[in-house]
């Protein structure tokens, strides 16, 4: 259970860390961003790619799970805490997230790009759940990967201590978050909103624009 775990973690950890960058795009401008995501779709929207990334995430979500009900009582110090903990937050995170995803694709037959993700993300009071919501999500992702490195790495990088660099893993990802969050928020203010995504907000009036 633990290796199909680790590598399921490697092949979405792959396509997280490119999302991740494609979000940094944000601060260049919409415009940016989609462009970018419409490059990277060609190859992760692959049906091959697709199938990979998706069946990947269901075994992340249930052996995340189970590792989780299975360590809990006996995790201790900070960093297995970190790993058990973000672990179960990435699991239900990934299972909300793939659903919103799937269903925006399929069910309202929107193209869940940048729109779909700063809808929710500004508008009030949404926004309460959607800033911590996916702030937890990138957060927990380096805090993940912090907490493997300090159990897997055995040795100085540049002169730092291993338990020194999972530390820096995680405040990384908290800058990241800071960063990304800006991108998403704060720095499009103004931006138009096309009226296709007013049902992710519950706006009633469906054919009309509205800005962030």
């Amino acid at each position: 259970m633990k290796r199909i775990h680790y590598f399921s973690g490697v092949v979405i950890s792959l396509f997280v860390g490119v999302h991740l960058l494609n979000h940094l795009y944000s601060l260049l401008g919409v415009n940016a961003h989609i462009e970018m995501m419409n490059d990277l779709r060609v190859v992760y929207r692959n049906i091959i790619i697709e199938s990979i990334l998706l069946f990947a995430v269901i075994i992340q979500i249930f052996s995340g799970v189970k590792l989780f009900l299975k360590k809990r009582k006996i995790a201790s110090g900070f960093f297995e805490k970190l790993q058990i903990w973000t672990g179960l937050y990435l699991a239900v995170f990934f299972f909300i997230h793939l659903s919103a995803v799937l269903s925006g694709r399929m069910i309202l037959n929107l193209d869940t790009n940048f729109y779909f993700g700063v809808a929710g993300l500004n508008t009030f009071p949404l926004s309460l759940f959607f800033i911590p919501y996916y702030s937890l999500a990138i957060i927990s992702f380096f805090g993940h990967i912090s907490a493997v490195h300090s159990k897997k790495m055995k040795r100085k990088i540049l002169g730092i201590e291993p338990v020194k660099q999972s530390y820096g893993i995680l405040i990384t990802g908290i800058i990241f978050t800071l960063i990304i969050l800006y991108g998403l928020t704060n720095e499009f203010k103004g931006v138009e909103i096309p009226k296709e995504y007013n049902v992710i907000t519950g706006n009633l009036n469906t054919n009309a624009e509205y800005r962030i």
